[in-house]
């Protein structure tokens, strides 16, 4: 180690660190150090003479018998700043070391020994003479500090941002830190707080700079933290990537309520960032806090934040507290700016309460309510957007001219995307394309979302040509179109059957390098699907899945229905095994349309299991599962089985039998001859209130008519015009040829008048039905 005296004295540290006077204890160092800052800066001039005898002195060997006692006498009528004064004068570094070690073995005054040693770090930082470089001198430094920490010599306020100040510009973090520690927390002012916080993070030790920058906080403004501070701070913590890696959203809060509570706020921009992510990452309760807390504390760069948590308690429809923030800004004074106008319009519009909306628009304009705010480009294009939402985009039109007018704002491509999205809803499909014309004449450049809009439009009512023909321009003009384009392509192609036109364009997506989203692949799935093309459908099932998207229980039940169609059960049975796999749970369409092609294929055995199971996986049948087994039982003939799984229908379960479950029963029976049977079911319906159809009286005409009951028939025809159901041209048929054949044509012309026709001839069922 570098001896830090003149190489001619050849003195070293080694006898300083051990003197004969013992070290302070560590309570008196507290106080010594808070005295000798508060001290140190006084300007006392001692009587002149005075010190020029204790330099001579003190240049001459004043460790004899004779010159110790005259020196300590002439040293006991100074003040403590002389002894810096004298000990700047000694010249070296060594002469001061050996008077310090004299003052430590003679003098109990801590805060002498401070100055003194203040003055040795004075003489070291200087080269002099002997030309040392700056990393000498830091070394120097560095040992004369390990010797002040082994005496425990108290260090005074220029002390500590002497040797913090020499480590931090030669990077030696630990060393600095080392000497900040060492001082006591009273003792720290803002300054040094400043340089050590600095020096730390400049020195990658970020952690270490946090900790101290909250320890500054934490002395209650005692230190007094500097602006500058926490501008250095906070512009690190609030970049995207920050180097303070173990700091949460929640401890930044904290260090910014900390900075609040001595008077020091930060930056409104990162205020606003903060609580915006605060709110983003499902910590509403905490930005709540936070900005309540900061306003309560005077904070006035604070309304971008407030509009962070009104975003946020909009979103989460917390109107209840919404209403109260934006109370609590107008009682203490917080002014609202655009944005937050612009939030609460938004959230009228959302909600279809566009009168409101512009009730509030126009008081911003006009200042009634003492608030004048300029509306920007943003905020009218909310409300643009509200009025052509709820069919009122006429209004939108004449916003655009008044914004124009008195605000001097021009619309942009959001405005004219609004208005033609308004308009193409409403079907007019014309004006929508005159504004795309009036767009591009104002030299607005339309986007994806305009070319979508009119081709979504020009789709959904049925001009699927014109779309096409309208989105190959645009693909010309560099508007390559998304898959949101392409969906509605794809989806008016399908629905008006031609799936060939759809492949085509779901091929040409791929091409381009547009990646189809879930909803295309199914929007194909079910084209290909219902064409019949069940090959077609399974492939592009296997590019969806290798692209890493999963089949929903929508989408197996619309693969399941056509394969059962095609009679191809071994596929769809195969399909219900791959959902199982895939945890998608089949539904009641899942398992009806299983149930119903087992039946159709008289495999009761099958529908009865698979039944069974959907049963089991807690799905109960409805009136299609039953409608579905009985229907197959009474085309197979077995209408005692058919007739025992209606009973159970209606004893076991709370499924009400519909008039199509009836009807198929009414009709079986009719057709097997049993029609007291069948009759007993239209007496059942009138009790249970299920509404026979003209169905179900062509069915029951029928089977009168092959057991020739013409009273039935008569009375069932009142009952008929009674129940106000429409006669078809099958009841016409049936009717015309039996009356006709058994001369009761009259009664017919009276069933079409509405008049009753059993009975007396004469009678009406009534006014209303004759």
């Amino acid at each position: 180690m570098r001896s830090i005296v003149s190489k001619s004295k050849h003195i070293h540290l080694l006898p300083l660190l051990n003197p004969k006077t013992p070290p302070l204890k560590p309570s008196l160092l507290r106080h010594c150090t808070t005295t000798v800052t508060a001290t140190a800066t006084a300007t006392i001039t001692p009587p002149p003479h005075i010190i020029t005898q204790v330099l001579t002195l003190l240049q001459n060997d004043y460790t004899t018998t004779t010159n110790q006692p005259h020196l300590l006498t002439l040293l006991s009528s100074l003040s403590p700043p002389s002894y810096l004064s004298i000990t700047r004068q000694l010249g070296s570094t060594g002469a001061a070391l050996k008077f310090l070690t004299f003052l430590r073995s003679h003098s109990p005054d801590p805060l002498s020994i401070s100055l003194t040693f203040q003055a040795i770090l004075e003489l070291a930082s200087h080269s002099g003479s002997l030309r040392l470089s700056q990393s000498d001198i830091v070394e120097k430094l560095k040992e004369l500090f390990k010797m002040c920490k082994e005496g425990e010599i108290s260090l005074t306020k220029e002390s500590v941002m002497l040797l913090v100040g020499f480590f931090s510009r030669a990077r030696m973090t630990e060393e600095m830190l080392s000497v900040y520690n060492y001082v006591g927390s009273e003792a720290r002012s803002g300054v040094l707080g400043d340089v050590v916080v600095d020096g730390l993070m400049r020195g990658g030790r970020f952690d270490d700079a946090l900790k101290v920058f909250d320890g500054m906080l934490d002395g209650n403004g005692k230190g007094r933290v500097e602006r500058r501070t926490v501008d250095f701070v906070f512009a690190e913590l609030m970049r995207r990537e920050s180097r303070f890696r173990n700091v949460t959203e929640e401890g930044i809060a904290e260090l910014v309520l900390k900075c609040g509570k001595i008077g020091v706020f930060i930056k409104g921009e990162w205020l606003c960032k903060l609580v915006t992510g605060l709110c983003r990452n499902g910590n509403l309760s905490k930005a709540w806090e936070l900005l309540h807390e900061l306003m309560d504390l005077g904070c006035v760069d604070i309304v971008g934040s407030c509009n962070a948590v009104l975003t946020s308690l909009e979103r989460v429809r917390d109107f209840k507290r919404m209403n109260l923030l934006l109370q609590e800004m107008k009682d203490k004074g917080i002014q609202p700016n655009v944005v937050t106008f612009g939030i609460l319009i938004k959230h009228l519009c959302k909600f279809h309460r566009v009168d409101e909306a512009l009730d509030v628009y126009q008081k911003m304009v006009d200042g009634s309510e003492g608030i004048l705010v300029r509306p920007d480009i943003i905020l009218h294009n909310i409300l643009i957007a509200g009025l052509c939402r709820v069919g009122r985009q006429e209004e939108g039109l004449e916003m655009v001219e008044q914004m124009k007018l008195k605000h001097g704002c021009m619309p942009n491509t959001a405005t004219f995307n609004s208005l033609i999205d308004g308009f193409c809803k409403a079907g007019e499909l014309d004006k929508a394309n005159e504004l795309f014309d009036q767009m591009n004449m104002e030299g607005i450049l339309p986007n994806i979302i305009t070319v979508n809009t009119l081709v979504d439009g020009f789709c959904k009512h049925g001009r699927v040509h014109t779309a096409i023909k309208f989105f190959r321009q645009m693909q010309v003009k560099g508007l390559k179109g998304n898959v949101n384009t392409y969906t509605s392509l794809i989806n008016a192609f399908n629905n008006s059957n031609n799936i060939e036109k759809s492949a085509e364009l779901f091929d040409e997506m791929l091409d381009t390098g547009c990646s189809p989203d879930a909803k295309v692949y199914y929007t194909m799935i079910s084209g290909l699907t219902n064409a019949g093309r069940l090959d077609d459908a399974s492939f592009i099932v296997s590019k969806m899945k290798a692209a890493g998207f999963q089949l929903d229980t929508v989408a197996y039940n619309v693969l399941i229905g056509g394969f059962c169609r095609r009679k191809r059960h071994d596929k769809a049975v195969e399909l219900l095994a791959d959902m199982e796999d895939n945890d998608v749970k089949p539904d009641n369409v899942t398992y009806n349309t299983l149930i119903s092609y087992f039946s159709e294929n008289a495999d009761f055995r099958s529908a009865h299991r698979i039944m069974k199971t959907m049963v089991h996986d807690g799905i109960m049948p409805t009136v299609v599962t039953y409608g579905a087994l009985i229907n197959a039982y009474c085309l197979a003939g077995n209408l005692d089985e058919a007739e025992i799984l209606f009973k159970s229908m209606c004893s076991t379960t709370s499924i009400p039998p519909n008039n199509v479950i009836y009807n198929i029963l009414i009709n079986s029976f009719c057709k097997k001859g049993k029609v007291d049977g069948a009759l007993s079911l239209l007496n059942d319906m009138n009790v249970k209130g299920v509404k026979p159809n003209t169905n179900t009286f062509n069915a029951m005409f029928k089977g009168l008519y092959d057991k020739n009951l013409l009273d039935e028939a008569l009375k069932l025809m009142d009952q008929m015009t009674q129940q106000a159901c429409n006669p078809d041209y099958i009841t016409m048929e049936i009717l015309t040829d039996w009356l006709s054949t058994v001369g009761e044509t009259e009664k017919l012309q009276k069933f079409v008048e509405g008049c009753k026709v059993s009975g007396s001839s004469s009678e009406q069922v009534s006014s209303e039905y004759c």
